[in-house]
Formats: structure tokens, sequence, C-alpha cells
């Protein structure tokens, strides 16, 4: 009926069945944005916002967020990581969030890394919202993943 893997022959949501899978290395990197103002992005570059260090509480929220995703997201694995990172760049009008998770096992860390990055996106939101109310998060997605059946992909 369709190529959806969390959909069975009936169209019901069903979690996959990995368990006949081999564990191989796997990896995933995302990436997603925050527009602010000027001041905000000083604030933060300078540590000197009114919640303290901005980028600290939000590389620990991203690993955290990481590490939960299959409580937080329905039908995904909750998986043993083997390594999480949350990176920043500052950018000319906000800043990039850049998260990889990796593992050995039978299933993909995408949604890993894509949550890891939403949540440090968040957080950076919520720590500098006394600042710019007006932040806009955006361009979420998956830059590159390894490892698995399918191999390698990354975005164009």
């Amino acid at each position: 009926m369709t190529q959806l893997t969390h959909l069975d022959d009936k169209g019901a949501a069903r979690m996959v069945d990995v368990g006949g899978k081999q564990p191989t290395a796997r990896a995933a990197i995302a990436s997603g944005r925050i527009r602010m103002s000027q001041v905000a992005l000083v604030a933060i570059r300078d540590g000197s916002g009114p919640k303290g260090d901005v980028l600290a509480a939000a590389r620990i929220a991203g690993i955290m967020a990481a590490k939960q995703t299959g409580s937080l997201i329905p039908l995904c694995h909750p998986l043993a990581l083997d390594a999480v990172t949350v990176d920043f760049t500052f950018e000319d009008d906000g800043l990039r969030v850049t998260a990889r998770a990796s593992l050995t096992g039978k299933t993909g860390v995408e949604m890993e890394a894509m949550t890891a990055t939403s949540i440090a996106l968040l957080t950076i939101y919520d720590m500098a919202k006394a600042i710019d109310k007006g932040m806009v998060i955006d361009a979420i997605r998956l830059i590159e993943k390894t490892g698995g059946k399918s191999g390698t992909w990354r975005a164009e």
C-alpha cells in the first residue's frame, strides 16, 4: 500500500522491526538556524544576556534531547547513543546549530541529530527572548547520514 516504513500494509502506524538487522556504525548530522537582532546576538556572543551562558545551556539541552528522542517521537526506537555533539556558528544575523549523533546499532540516528538541533535552537530562543521575542528558527534539516543498508546520504 505504501513505501513508508512506519505504516503496515493496511496503513496503520507501526514501529519498524529492526530485530533481524546487523548492527553497523551509523552517524547523522543536522543543522538549523535562529535569526535575531544584533542586540541579542551580541549578548549571546558576550555572555551578557539576563539568563547567563546561552550556548552552554543550549549545548546541554541538545545533548539531553538527543538522548530522549525515543520518548519524544512516538515510533522512534530508544537508542544507546555513542556520542552527541552540538556546535554553534555565529552568522551575520543569527546563529547556526549543528548537531551530530552516532552509534553502532540497528537503526539510524537522523532523528536524534534533528532533535538535538531543534531543542538547542529552542533553548537559545528561551534564553534570549527577554532581549528579542521576534527571533525566527528555520532551516532545520538533515545534512548527512552514514551507515545502514542505505549507506551515505548528503544534502545538496
